[in-house]
């Protein structure tokens, strides 16, 4: 059995896949699988379901949503709903591998394939978009009401970034690989507190032969860290913007210089 949070939840067992129909077992189920393996208190379980709201015997409450939950368990995997999720000292426990939850695996590729950008940008490539095709959407999509699926979800997103950025890295590093100008555009404007966004944007534009929109993208960062965080951008973006003024090697030669020469 695979549990898959990154997007909506969902689980899978052979070629066959089933959602949840339950909001507050998906909850459950969520919250089991960020942490395979390791208790989850009762109490944290109940906050996550109710909030503030006061509930008549909340633990007897969840407990019917966990035994829910362990029926629909047992019907996929064909195992005992008891012994996939256990009941231990104060909590539950969701007795599975982590790599059979796709967040799990997704940290397991990011961290490999950011630890190969610089020996083997290629193999980079592979293994990050190996990671990054993981995903179907938000993490913990329709799920992040709660306080700790809320914040494990910003969590996931950020290392979804942050892939992409090692992702982009490496395949300009690689050089023969093609990098979507627009989508990487996109997420700059997105996000424009992430100023390595903006750096690989104006290094992909260079390489393009934008030379001019590459130095765009620097004045527009400018502006918008000025104006949304009152800050000027980091020594890593002006000094890419230097070597951009200065078409200097270090950057590579622009897609046009090389059709040129070629």
């Amino acid at each position: 059995m695979e549990i898959h949070i990154l997007g909506s939840l969902s689980l899978t067992q052979g070629l066959q896949r089933w959602g949840v129909a339950s909001k507050r077992v998906s909850v459950v189920l969520a919250l089991l699988a960020l942490s395979p393996g390791q208790p989850v208190p009762f109490d944290q379980l109940v906050d996550e379901l109710w909030g503030d709201e006061r509930i008549a015997n909340a633990k007897n409450a969840l407990q019917a949503n966990v035994t829910r939950l362990r029926k629909l368990l047992a019907s996929v995997t064909g195992r005992q709903g008891c012994d996939l999720i256990r009941t231990v000292s104060g909590g539950y426990v969701l007795d599975v591998p982590s790599e059979s939850v796709d967040a799990h695996r997704f940290r397991a590729l990011a961290d490999r394939g950011a630890a190969l950008v610089g020996p083997d940008a290629a193999r980079a490539v592979e293994v990050l978009e190996q990671g990054l095709g993981m995903w179907r959407g938000a993490a913990l999509l329709d799920l992040a009401d709660g306080f700790r699926c809320r914040t494990e979800a910003a969590h996931l997103d950020e290392r979804r970034l942050t892939a992409y950025e090692d992702l982009i890295t490496a395949k300009l590093a690689v050089g023969v690989e093609r990098v979507s100008v627009p989508e990487l555009g996109h997420l700059a404007a997105e996000h424009p507190g992430r100023e390595r966004l903006s750096e690989l944007l104006m290094l992909a534009l260079y390489r393009e032969g934008r030379q001019t929109e590459a130095l765009e993208v620097f004045h527009g960062a400018r502006r918008r860290l000025a104006d949304d965080l009152g800050l000027e951008p980091g020594r890593s973006l002006h000094e890419i913007y230097q070597a951009i003024l200065k078409q200097d090697d270090i950057l590579g030669r622009p897609r046009q210089f090389l059709a040129r020469t070629g």
